[in-house]
């Protein structure tokens, strides 16, 4: 019974998976969260709160908050934190490594919107995803503003969907990091945006200040030939690991 409905799953471009950790992105996140005893989620990068919305379906009670630069997607995001009284999003900003304003370029999926230049790579796999606008927007270090939620208590977890800004984001936030139990960055396989560091050095440098890879999970793929082009990694603190 249960080969006849993948079958029949499948012949309808559906894909069934038992929820667990070593077969369900959602429940390996949870898994992650759950490990790290995580109280506190910065959700960075957070579009129209879809991260944030994930992880509380699957499990998540405690307190989120949300950084977005762009206007729309925040009126969005707003609308969706304002139900949940333990979810906050912090003043329109971009996350970087100065505190002052940066233009933004915004993606016609919204969620491809980056401070850098986009690449044909990333443009010919996903058209919509091509530059319809800017924003000029403040932008903010992380370490500059962690510490208006943080308190003693804090097991911190950080999640970072920048767009090719990742390498920035980790300049701005020595300090915080060093407080984190576990970051969710994205990596890219291949450049994609003009400018942006490449897996292997955001790998590298979590690597030298105490974190490792715990799970990858697969992201941003080209619907046509179904090349990876983008991955979740999921980092938790040595500590953690004891390793």
């Amino acid at each position: 019974m249960k080969s006849f409905i993948r079958r029949v799953a499948n012949s309808l471009g559906i894909e069934i998976t038992r929820y667990c950790p070593s077969s369900s992105a959602a429940a390996q996140l949870a898994k992650a969260l759950e490990i790290s005893n995580t109280n506190l989620i910065f959700d960075i990068g957070a579009n129209e709160g879809q991260f944030a919305r994930q992880v509380r379906r699957h499990g998540y009670r405690d307190k989120i908050v949300s950084f977005e630069p762009l206007s729309t997607a925040r009126e969005r995001l707003l609308a969706f934190s304002a139900l949940d009284s333990a979810w906050e999003v912090h003043e329109r900003s971009a996350v970087g490594d100065y505190d002052g304003e940066v233009k933004i370029n915004v993606a016609g999926n919204s969620v491809s919107s980056s401070i850098l230049p986009m690449l044909e790579s990333h443009a010919s796999a996903a058209p919509r995803s091509a530059y319809v606008g800017s924003e000029y927007v403040p932008i903010v270090r992380l370490d500059s503003v962690a510490s208006r939620y943080l308190t003693p208590e804090s097991k911190l977890f950080v999640k970072i969907d920048t767009q090719g800004f990742e390498w920035q984001v980790l300049d701005g936030a020595p300090e915080t990091l060093s407080k984190a139990q576990g970051v969710l960055c994205e990596i890219s396989l291949i450049p994609l945006y003009d400018g942006q560091m490449m897996w292997q050095d955001i790998v590298n440098r979590l690597d030298a200040t105490g974190f490792r890879i715990w799970a990858l999970q697969q992201g941003f793929t080209n619907p046509s030939t179904g090349q990876c082009l983008q991955m979740d990694a999921i980092y938790l603190h040595n500590d953690i690991l004891r390793v």
